[in-house]
This record gives C-alpha cells, structure tokens and sequence, in this order.
C-alpha cells in the first residue's frame, strides 16, 4: 500500500538507532511514557483499510478494520445496546485497540475504561458499579442561545450607602462595571450580590469577561492581549479583544454525562452551618443511586431532546477482562443492555473455554455465558511474528528516546518470540539502565544477554516448576 512507503525499514542500518528526543517547542513527545504512549489511532485509511504499520499499530489488519466498522456505527448512532468482544492471547492489543477507538471517537465521545475485577467494591453493590459505567458513558451536549454581556473590564466602581439596618458602617448598594469591545462600549449598573461574585472571580480592570443577563453569573475568561507583556514564561492566559456588541446573545455548549446527573442529584444538598459542613466531610464518598432515581433523570432529560435544547450522545464502555465479572453480572449486562439509553460495549478477554465465574459446572467459550455471546461481534487478535516484534520494539525504543545498538533489535525480537512480546519490551528500560552504568548510551547486545540472567520471563519461569508444583528438588532452579 502507498500508505506504508513513508515506513522505515527495521532492516536498514540507520534503523537500529533512535530518533533523537524532540526539540523543547514540540508538542508531539508525551508527558508520561504509558504501555500505550505510541498509540495515536486505528491507522485506517480513507477507505477503511487498515495501512501495515500506522498510527503506532504494527500488524493486526483485520481487528483494526473490524473496529473501524464500529467506530462508524458508533459516529453514526447505529450501534448503541450492542457489543464488541475483543478475544485473543494476552499481549496481543486488545487493550490497545480499546484505546484506539477512543482516539478515533474524540474527546466529544465519552469513553469509560473499567477492568472486570472493579465490580467486586465493598462500598457498593456489583451491578451498581456497571449501572454507574453505562451511565457515565452516555453523554448529554446542551444547548443553551443566553444573552451576555461581553467585554473587557475598563470600568469597576462600587458604590456605597448607609447601612440601613445600622448606623454604623456602609454597604454596597451596587457596582459601575464599563465593558469594551471591538465594536463599542457600554456602562453597566449592577447589583451588589454581582459584585461579590466579580471579588469570588479575582477580577480587575483589563480583564475580559462576560456576564449572563438573566442569572447575573459571572466569569472570567483571561486577561486582555493589550496588557501581555514580554515575560518567556507567564501564569496568565491572554484573550483578544471579544467582537461585535458588549450586549449580545450567546449560544453556550456543555456537554454532562447521565452519570453526572446522577451524582449530582443522589448528593443531598446541606445546610450552611457548621454541623452540616462538617457531616458533608465525613461522609462516604460514593452513594447508590436509585432506579427511581434514574428514571427521573431519565424524564428530565428526554423532556429537554424533545424541546430541543439538548441531545444524547451514546459513548462507549470498555470493559477488560470481562471474564472476571461473575453470572449476576453478566446478567445484568444482558438488562443494561436492553435499556433504553445503552451505549456502546467494547469487551476484552484473554480465555478459552473457561468456566463461568460465579458457577460450578457453566464452561462457556472465553468465559462469557453463551446468551451474552450470542448479542457480540466477536473480533480475534492475532499473535506476532519476530519481524512484527522487531517493529514494535523499534517503536517503543523511539517513544522512549532509547538507542539500540548494532544486533540488538534482532536479538530482542528473538527474546519476544521465544517468551512474549510484552517480555520483550520490558528489556528495554532495565538494558538502557544497565548501558549507562556502563559508560554507554546505547544498548548492546550483551546487555540483554544480562537482562536475561537477571530476569526470567514466564514461560522459562513456568519450567522450572517441578511436578509436584513446587521448585525442582526443593531448589530455586
């Protein structure tokens, strides 16, 4: 594919050496090198086609251009209430292609990640923690057309009076606020429950903000660029001058998930005393919410699609090692995802036929119960070949800025293959530790040959388990 012209090759010399860390005004390296760093999508092309090795993925064509198909349905709301199952040996990108249909849904999605083991809390109920995913994955943008008033500050007088209620001492009995924008220029009189919000705000002349006609809310958004000044390094954030008329209507965009509203309602509101403060702190943390509950928020929020004021937006929940949620749970599932307001549902399991967690005598393929089988797209991830292996390898030595010397790729893809691939990358970091000790900056072979003298990967370790399930001769080896 021409998609893969711009690929170096892994077999060239230059290849074995790193790219050099990014310069300081580059935005590209991240901040933290998670397991998942290199990751930035599918890879797709136009088409759908999955490109060999694009977008941090090495291989896995079929899997990606499996879950392409469903990040469109999912883009296109056609695939709320159903399931992706993701099933392959451990180490094979399940995880991995979970995060890349996040990249390819947009911040504006929700995606909610969870493992199979959270379920079991002994703060709540099992089937509330997959209550509180599914309605944390499905979002609500409201739109809301409010008029403002919008400008930079030129003006800020209060003004006082006698205290009516004393004699001693004045009050506010309001504030002279000038606004400025492109356009014009406007005084405003307002009242002196607004000022205390401008002093909450932090706000002086010179800053640009806007207030809402009908609530009288206020916000900052940042200082005017006309006070920016030469400083390299600032804490302050700089806004042009707003456009058009100070007195304006405003369409706002928020975007809440359902498990928000959720929380938001369920948390009673306190009194202002001090007792009231202070059982607000000791309180638990998390709360059950009802199913009456839900079902109101459920009637406000369809309320709102009907005025047009607002629209859902189904997201999707990832749950990894699914096999560890127990026969209540899938059960449950099989309910959450008959429900009304379902999102999407990516599953990940490792296991072949395994037995059903929470029963005796249910084997079920991958450890799902077969009535929850039958509603997935079932997706197989493919293991790697030593040539795939030496890619990755690669990749993950760039996203870490780590140099391999001469052999060292081949060797590692060696080690991959033989153990695993996630054995392979873990030799990176520890050999790069042990170059340096050593006076060098890059790797060499016989730092791996060391790496393997002082670290096992599983399978060797598994060998050395004797039949009786301890050490051979009661030795370590």
């Amino acid at each position: 594919m021409k998609a893969t012209s711009a690929t170096p090759s892994t077999s060239a010399p230059v290849a074995h050496n790193a790219l050099p860390p990014p310069s300081a005004t580059s935005n590209a390296r991240s901040s933290r090198i998670a397991p998942h760093s290199h990751i930035k999508g599918l890879g797709l092309t136009s088409d759908g086609l999955a490109a060999p090795d694009a977008a941090g993925f090495i291989g896995q064509t079929n899997a990606r251009e499996a879950c392409g198909v469903v990040v469109d349905l999912v883009k296109s709301r056609k695939f709320s209430g159903r399931a992706l199952l993701l099933v392959g040996a451990p180490g094979t990108g399940k995880t991995a292609l979970a995060l890349a249909v996040s990249h390819e849904l947009g911040n504006k999605v929700p995606f909610c990640p969870m493992v199979g083991s959270e379920v079991y809390s002994t703060e709540v109920k099992k089937t509330e923690v997959l209550a509180e995913s599914f309605r944390r994955a499905i979002g609500l943008r409201i739109k809301e057309t409010k008029e403002v008033y919008e400008g930079e500050v030129t003006e800020l007088t209060p003004a006082e009076s006698e205290n009516p209620l004393s004699g001693y001492g004045k009050t506010v009995s309001h504030v002279i606020v000038g606004l400025k924008t492109v356009k014009g220029t406007k005084q405003l009189r307002l009242d002196p429950t607004i000022y205390e919000a401008i002093l909450k705000e932090k706000i002086v002349v010179g800053d640009v903000i806007y207030v809402e006609a009908n609530t009288g809310a206020v916000k900052r958004v940042g200082r005017s660029d006309a006070y920016a000044s030469s400083y390299d390094l600032e804490s302050e954030t700089y806004v042009p001058l707003p456009k058009g008329d100070v007195h304006k209507r405003k369409e706002l965009v928020q975007d809440v998930t359902l498990g928000d509203l959720d929380a938001a309602n369920a948390r009673p509101q306190g009194g202002q005393d001090i007792m009231s403060v202070m059982g607000s702190l000791v309180k638990s943390g998390r709360t059950e919410v009802t199913d009456k509950l839900r079902r109101e928020v459920n009637k406000v929020v369809k309320g709102y699609v009907d005025q047009g004021v607002a629209e859902v937006v189904p997201g999707v929940v990832f749950i990894d090692e699914v096999h560890m949620l127990d026969i209540e749970c899938f059960t449950y599932l099989n309910a959450l995802l008959e429900s009304p307001m379902a999102p999407t549902v990516i599953l990940a399991t490792n296991r072949g036929n395994a037995l059903v967690r929470g029963t005796t005598d249910v084997v079920s393929p991958h450890g799902v119960p077969v009535d929850l089988l039958d509603r997935c797209l079932i997706v197989k991830t493919d293991g790697y070949n030593r040539e795939q292996i030496g890619k990755v390898v690669q990749l993950r030595a760039n996203v870490e800025g780590l140099k391999l010397g001469s052999g060292v790729l081949e060797r590692i893809a060696e080690e991959g293959e033989r153990g695993s691939m996630r054995y392979a990358l873990q030799l990176l970091t520890p050999a790069s530790i042990l170059a340096g000790l050593s006076g060098r900056s890059q790797i060499e072979v016989e730092d791996i040959g060391e790496m393997n003298e002082l670290f096992l990967d599983a399978k060797t370790s598994a060998t050395n388990i004797g039949a009786d399930g301890g050490f051979d001769g009661g030795k370590m080896w």
